[in-house]
């Protein structure tokens, strides 16, 4: 299983020249970076990200991340992985491009 991380281009151009980076502004103002799994993925994408563009998203093991990743329930009771430390481009196994739908970006249909 893995889990993803929605990434906007700037966000995206930051971790790419740093290497690591703490997240999107909501990701900053909570502590911890913000993940989904597959199942999640749309949820996450119309609620939070439904007027953007370009959109960059990226795939991570969590079981690879160790200790800093926690499970936490939202407010509906459902299990969000959080990162509590910076995201790493090392950490990020690959990355493709969101497609832009007409009502927002576009889960990919083929995760897993």
């Amino acid at each position: 299983m893995l889990i993803y991380k929605v990434l906007r281009p700037a966000e995206w151009r930051e971790l790419e020249s740093r290497g690591e980076s703490p997240g999107s502004p909501a990701d900053r103002a909570d502590g911890y970076v913000h993940f989904s799994t597959a199942a999640q993925l749309e949820g996450t994408l119309a609620r939070h990200y439904r007027a953007e563009r370009a959109l960059v998203l990226a795939a991570l093991d969590p079981d690879a991340l160790g200790p800093a990743l926690r499970w936490e329930p939202a407010r509906d009771g459902s299990l969000f992985p959080h990162l509590y430390r910076p995201l790493a481009r090392a950490d990020v196994i690959w990355t493709r491009p969101l497609a832009d739908g007409p009502d927002g970006p576009l889960a990919p249909p083929d995760l897993a």
